[in-house]
């Protein structure tokens, strides 16, 4: 741990030279030009999702922009100091397929990793890893501030420019329309592109709350953008308000660790980039989480200050999977809440509280923490807050994330009404390809559903819309089998180089990584013998009874063997031709045929199910039928309840309703018409 620190204190020094030496170069273009400046494209916003766009659009070689209140805070963690998770570690996989930043810069300040949903199949498996801080922010500015082609300026933008000009095929309609031509920035300057990209965060219009205090901000030290705002909803998109918050963060040196949950990471760690072989903290050196609960006293405390607490009153939707500790009280107040303790990074000692969102007034706060055990006696370093902001509704952009109304515009990442790191910098990446191709007047890039879950994401955005910050989850798509975490590369990479944001080198190993994996297939697929020559060939493996009572073929081949628990490729070497043998030097190759092994004998149970929902669409729903009496979950039976919809393919549509929940509608439909029917004859 000590080498790693003193290469971080050298990375950080050396990132504070090239910021400083970047703004005193930098410094004669903060003024008024005339309104000669031009650029391909422009991206508005420093956060995830404008870090990905400019760089994408960078890396594709167009001339790019990106503006941002403060170069200082370019890449900077918010909120919570972590990356992935369940769903969202699936859009890292696919953001680094398509050679996107976050990833490769989570593989270098990872302070402790872990994969969660272990005890599942690999294909829900969530990739996580707490990250440093600091460390992360300052890769970040080092990427984006030696990127070719990218040009950063600290200037807020106030307002767009917004010309009549001749469309045509491209835009989706034809003759004059107006078309987002640049942007003016808050001394007046004006900037020209042919494509902008508004990726604002909490921005728009933002507002702190903490207890009954309300303060106009995006986030704590940094103003609002309520120009931009403005000039949005002037151009008649439809805004919504919705709130998130942040919870309070902690002294470490003043936690009482004895009586908690400790929680380690993984050993080996696993990386988030294809491109990483290993990251840079060795597993020995990884950081300790704890966990604690909150109690009845914490609980009472919530409750009956609610009077002192304007962002629980508040009218906008905060997010349904990461509710403030005073939501949970107010709805599930009978028992204990998970909260995790997490050290934002190897040089500090501060704590975030994760799970422990609130917005109450500091000195309750501070009653809360310590009334909680392991916190009795901890410092709160910063309180928590909550903050309220305008979001544009997504039914009101193209999958490609082009605004409908305006072309050559783009939003991505919380303008759009998503949470999260990993589902900003998803649509980061969409959208700076995209304004790209719009200003080279080529097709869209578009992921559909089939092919990612970042297809899934901007799907359910631009079809269904959200009235809550949504959130990436593994139920929220059809194709899990196939969508998983180990094969993004493969699915995705050669579409982006042939859009032209991934690197030749990137490209080169994915195509030899394919290559290789289908010859390993082929090698397992060649060679078939009985199960009672299995059974002779893993029982030096400790293997007994591996096939058990199933229905499988006498007959089987070396691939098929992979489907059953615990066998991996290594125990079929005495079955194998010894000059096919070179994929188990490759662990990773390994172990992904053996994930190709488990789901291939699934997949057409997956086609199916989809093919019956397809098919009864048109089922109607009984008017009185009641959804608590259906194993759903309690956001499904909430959004079905209210919504009340006529017929299957309604069910499916509405925003919050997983395809594996309108499975289980439609089964549960089926057998009440099939009772009523055995019934009545």
């Amino acid at each position: 741990m000590f080498a790693q620190r003193s290469a971080w204190l050298v990375q950080r020094a050396r990132s504070r030279q090239i910021l400083a030496r970047y703004l005193r170069n930098r410094s004669a273009l903060t003024t008024p030009s005339g309104g000669n400046e031009r650029y391909d494209v422009i991206v508005v916003g420093g956060g995830h999702a404008g870090c990905e766009a400019a760089g994408a659009a960078a890396r594709m070689g167009a001339q790019t922009l990106l503006l941002t209140h403060k170069i200082e805070t370019i890449g900077v963690m918010s909120c919570n100091p972590s990356f992935g998770g369940i769903g969202k570690g699936h859009l890292m996989r696919e953001v680094d397929a398509l050679d996107g930043i976050c990833a490769r810069l989570c593989d270098k300040a990872g302070i402790q990793y872990k994969v969660l949903n272990r005890r599942k199949g690999p294909a829900v498996w969530g990739l996580r890893a707490q990250i440093d801080r600091d460390q992360y922010q300052s890769y970040m500015q080092d990427e984006i501030l030696h990127t070719p082609n990218l040009t950063v300026r600290a200037a807020p933008v106030e307002d767009l420019i917004i010309t009549e000009e001749e469309v045509g095929e491209m835009d989706g309609c034809h003759g004059d329309k107006p078309v987002c031509s640049g942007v003016v920035l808050e001394n007046g300057e004006t900037v020209y592109s042919s494509a902008v990209v508004i990726t604002t965060g909490t921005f728009l219009r933002g507002e702190i709350h903490l207890g009954l205090d309300r303060k106009p901000a995006g986030r704590i030290g940094d103003e609002p953008s309520v120009g931009l705002a403005k000039t949005i909803e002037d151009a008649g998109f439809t805004l919504g308000r919705l709130k998130t918050g942040t919870p309070p963060r902690l002294d470490g040196k003043t936690i009482d660790y004895s009586e908690l949950i400790a929680n380690y990471g993984d050993v080996p760690p696993v990386p988030f980039s294809f491109m990483t072989d290993m990251v840079a903290i060795k597993p020995e050196d990884q950081v300790i989480c704890h966990l604690t609960h909150s109690n009845p006293t914490v609980h009472r405390l919530c409750i009956d200050n609610q009077h002192l607490n304007v962002h629980v009153k508040e009218e906008a939707n905060g997010p349904r999977y990461c509710p403030s500790i005073e939501s949970k009280c107010l709805r599930f107040g009978d028992r204990p809440h998970q909260i995790w303790l997490e050290p934002e990074g190897l040089n500090t000692d501060i704590v975030y509280m994760q799970g422990f969102s609130v917005t109450l007034p500091p000195n309750l706060q501070e009653k809360c923490i310590h009334s909680i055990k392991g916190l009795e006696n901890a410092i709160m370093t910063k309180p928590g807050y909550g903050v309220e902001y305008d979001y544009v509704d997504p039914r009101e952009i193209k999958p490609s994330l082009e605004t409908l109304k305006i072309p050559r515009l783009f939003f991505a990442g919380q303008i759009n009404g998503t949470t999260g790191y990993e589902e900003a910098a998803a649509q980061g990446i969409i959208a700076g390809i995209n304004a790209v191709l719009k200003a080279r007047r080529q097709p869209p890039f578009v992921i559909s559903r089939t092919e990612g879950y970042i297809g899934v994401l901007i799907d359910d955005l631009t079809t269904r819309g959200t009235s809550e910050p949504y959130r990436m989850f593994t139920s929220r798509t059809e194709f899990r089998m196939t969508l998983r975490p180990d094969n993004a590369d493969l699915r995705l990479t050669h579409k982006g180089f042939a859009a032209g944001c991934v690197s030749q080198e990137r490209f080169e190993r994915v195509m030899e990584t394919r290559r290789d994996l289908e010859e390993s297939k082929e090698l397992l697929r060649s060679v078939k013998l009985h199960k009672h020559e299995w059974r002779r060939h893993l029982k030096n493996h400790g293997f007994q009874a591996v096939f058990g009572s199933s229905t499988s073929p006498d007959k089987m081949s070396a691939m098929d063997i992979l489907q059953f628990p615990g066998i991996a490729v290594n125990h079929l070497t005495s079955a194998l031709p010894k000059e096919g043998l070179a994929f188990l030097e490759d662990y990773k190759l390994a172990e992904r045929l053996k994930f190709e092994g488990i789901y291939a004998p699934l997949l057409p149970q997956q086609e199916a199910a989809i093919a019956e929902v397809q098919a009864d669409e048109g089922l109607e729903l009984p008017e009185d039928l009641d959804y608590n009496g259906i194993k759903l979950s309690t956001e499904a039976i909430y959004k079905l309840t209210q919504a009340r919809p006529t017929t299957i393919g309604a069910a499916s549509r509405l925003e919050g309703v997983t395809p594996a929940a309108v499975l289980r509608l439609l089964y549960h439909v089926k057998r009440q018409h099939q009772s009523r029917m055995s019934q009545s004859s």
